[in-house]
């Protein structure tokens, strides 16, 4: 299940070279990583720009990568326990493609930190990693070795609800979008999904009765109508792991619980500009967001008049773009699909 902690801003930039690879070919400048840093809302955001080999004075395709919920960090990890390394292994694969990246530590994780929120925690909304995500792509777009007119925004989870937000609201609209496993419906609704799944395999394995089930089920229905309504939720009926989750939704969460809700995917998808490049991974064994809660937003990208590829089903992959045969690493399925959205 996933996990919640929790436009324009003024950007301010410092690069430094942080790593070079041995000396290169006349007129052809090392692919090199530099640590950014820039100003969100207050918060000073840490990030790493990579650079791929390149031409002197030619512009690179980039592209923006956001992590998906959750304390998640540059590279797509929650350390100490999860390391997926999911964004640090995207930016090696563009990489080979010419294609510049910018990861950043995003509120409460790395450098980062809680910035301008520290005091206040609970204060921390969704809009605020959108216009933290906005300062970022403004950094990329305004680097001398990128082209402004071939900027991409490529998005995990809930990274990539962010994305989508993103491409039809930056200054210089990106060329492309890709909505990796996304979060394509509203935050409580995908909740909901997922508890009713695992309260149906629990049945399944008979640790619940059928009748347990049903109860447990419409105490998790009533839970999301009572916080959209700003009521209290009653936890009676539900399973303690799911009372204190709902605890937390209600509590220091609360804030970014709710304005997350508030964003329906399907909607936002409106704003693209006509032509945009989308890209929509879905994981047949994505149990986490399932295939089938990107229907809707699948016909609203239609509807808008994007480009393609358009939905691109990955069958055997996990949330984390996983398959057996490469449980630690992205699979080769979702690295194809980003390189051929990627390309002109």
């Amino acid at each position: 299940m996933k996990t919640f902690p929790h436009l324009t801003a003024a950007v301010m930039s410092l690069a430094v070279v942080t790593a070079t690879p041995a000396e290169a070919a006349p007129g052809l400048v090392p692919a090199a990583d530099r640590e950014v840093v820039f100003t969100a809302d207050g918060t000073a955001t840490y990030g790493t720009l990579h650079v791929p080999a390149h031409r002197a004075g030619h512009r690179l395709r980039a592209a923006l990568l956001l992590p998906g919920s959750g304390p998640t960090d540059r590279d797509g990890n929650q350390p100490p326990h999860a390391a997926p390394n999911t964004l640090a292994q995207l930016a090696a694969a563009l990489d080979a493609d010419r294609v510049a990246t910018l990861r950043f530590d995003k509120y409460g994780t790395g450098r980062t930190g809680l910035g301008a929120y520290r005091d206040h925690p609970s204060e921390l909304d969704y809009p605020a990693f959108v216009r933290q995500a906005t300062a970022a792509y403004a950094l990329l777009r305004d680097q001398p070795e990128t082209d402004p007119h071939a900027l991409m925004v490529v998005g995990h989870s809930e990274g990539a609800m962010t994305a989508l937000l993103l491409g039809g609201s930056a200054h210089l609209r990106p060329a492309g979008v890709a909505l990796l496993q996304p979060q394509a419906i509203r935050l409580l609704d995908l909740v909901a999904l997922q508890l009713h799944a695992q309260v149906a395999e629990a049945a399944r394995q008979g640790q619940l009765t059928p009748d347990q089930q049903r109860t447990i089920d419409a105490a998790v229905d009533a839970a999301v109508t009572a916080l959209r309504e700003h009521r209290p939720v009653d936890t009676t009926g539900l399973l303690p792991a799911v009372a204190q989750l709902f605890e937390a939704f209600q509590g220091p969460n609360g804030r970014f619980v709710q304005s997350d809700d508030a964003v329906y995917p399907p909607a936002a998808a409106a704003a693209l500009r006509p032509g945009t490049r989308v890209l929509v991974t879905c994981g047949t064994n994505d149990v986490q967001v399932p295939c089938a809660t990107t229907d809707a937003l699948t016909a609203a990208l239609r509807r808008a008049h994007v480009g393609g590829p358009g939905r691109v089903r990955l069958p055997g992959l996990d949330h984390l773009l996983h398959d057996t045969d490469h449980p630690d690493t992205v699979a080769p399925a979702a690295l194809d699909a980003l390189r051929r959205f990627a390309e002109r």
